[in-house]
């Protein structure tokens, strides 16, 4: 049987015979003859049956090579498929090359350009951020309730201030006009970062998982002060907190400093409109819920219902209740139960996070410092979709 390479050769010869005898056999005119013609049409469909069985048997050698490898998994892809190449942060090079940058190795795809910032560092692989964003959900409450958008740069979203009235009208009497207003509520792009020292001995020990240990250290950090600033931040270098004068509404105001009615409680839940409590929740800090927890309503039951589901949350007058540490405690003054719905309170993330090496910074110490860095605001759009309850000043 013929191999690959000989039936290559064979046709390769047959079609250069085939056109030398189109050359040497056309007429004055350019034609063949009726005879020479159906001869050069039986060179021509040899040469593409061959062409035919060099393809079978390719095909079949490429099925012999996928059949020969070692696998403990069947084959479930067509032998011939390909994978298509990832790109950008996404390949396994960029992947690659990003792992030796951490380490200090000289990257050998030259791909990184591709995620260079003007700061100096190199935006993530997008696995790499992906770890860092569930880190973020898992530590941080209000990530998981709120509305998270990712925007390129800053963004105007428009907001009604006012509606239209409708108006009863007599037969053939005139129009009354309604003039509905619009304000706008911005959203920036806070710088937020974060530096750890790891030394040289642990970059030198290929069984250390510096990529884990790098992403965990820095999701840790920036949850911590992400959900600070989504709680109590000022707005000013800083996302605008959910319990703050620029957060949401103050719907009650409890008569005493240090405790909580049954009948505040209930004032807040219907100081929500009935469209923003279909899909609400308490939010407060875990030491109001601790007193909570003992209030009854007027048949001796109590508020506080406890999940009976694993991984639901608990309930206060049938509704989920949800904890930050960052929700300011019963005390004066003090924000500290918020209810609405919390798709009113809007997170940007600035597409890209980026990690730097600093080489010399700390190379007196025998470290290597990493700074990450990511843009991030927040800030309640809707103020009358979250009602908040305020201690007695």
């Amino acid at each position: 049987m013929a191999t690959i390479m000989e039936l290559r050769t064979k046709r390769a010869n047959l079609w250069e015979g085939a056109k030398a005898f189109l050359d040497s056999h056309r007429g004055n005119d350019g034609k063949l003859s009726a005879e020479d013609a159906a001869a050069y049409d039986k060179m021509e469909a040899d040469v593409v049956a061959l062409g035919k069985e060099i393809e079978r048997m390719e095909r079949q050698a490429a099925i012999d090579a996928e059949l020969a490898k070692p696998t403990a998994e069947p084959i479930v892809n067509a032998p011939t498929a390909t994978v298509p190449e990832k790109v950008g942060r996404a390949s396994n090079a960029y992947t690659e090359d990003f792992a030796r940058h951490l380490r200090g190795k000289h990257p050998i795809h030259n791909v990184l350009s591709e995620g260079s910032d003007a700061d100096g560092g190199y935006l993530v692989p997008e696995e790499f951020e992906r770890q860092i964003v569930t880190t973020l959900d898992e530590a941080n409450i209000i990530r998981s309730l709120a509305k998270v958008i990712t925007t390129g740069s800053e963004r105007k979203i428009p907001v009604a201030s006012t509606h239209s009235v409708a108006q009863w009208t007599p037969e053939n009497g005139s129009y009354q006009e309604s003039n509905p207003t619009f304000g706008q509520k911005q959203i920036d792009a806070y710088k937020l970062t974060d530096l750890i020292r790891v030394s040289q001995e642990l970059l030198q020990d290929s069984a250390f998982d510096l990529e884990n240990y790098i992403a965990g250290e820095f999701a840790r950090a920036f949850g911590i002060a992400e959900e600070q600033a989504f709680c109590v931040g000022t707005g000013d270098g800083q996302p605008t907190g959910i319990f703050t004068d620029k957060g949401g509404n103050v719907g009650v105001t409890a008569a005493a400093n240090n405790a909580i009615t049954v009948d505040e409680l209930i004032a807040l839940v219907y100081a929500l409109k009935s469209p923003y409590r279909r899909n609400a929740k308490f939010l407060m800090n875990d030491a109001t819920v601790s007193l909570l927890r003992k209030l009854k309503d007027g048949n001796g039951a109590y508020l506080w219902q406890p999940s009976v589901q694993a991984g639901q949350p608990d309930r206060l007058l049938g509704y989920e209740i949800y904890t930050s540490p960052y929700v300011p405690m019963v005390a004066a003054d003090a924000f500290t139960v918020a209810f609405g719905d919390f798709n009113n309170y809007w997170i940007a993330d600035r597409t890209g996070r980026t990690v730097q090496r600093l080489n010399e910074l700390y190379a007196t110490n025998g470290q290597i410092g990493y700074v990450a860095t990511e843009r991030v605001d927040g800030k309640v759009i809707l103020s009358e979709g979250i009602q908040l309850l305020k201690m007695k000043g």
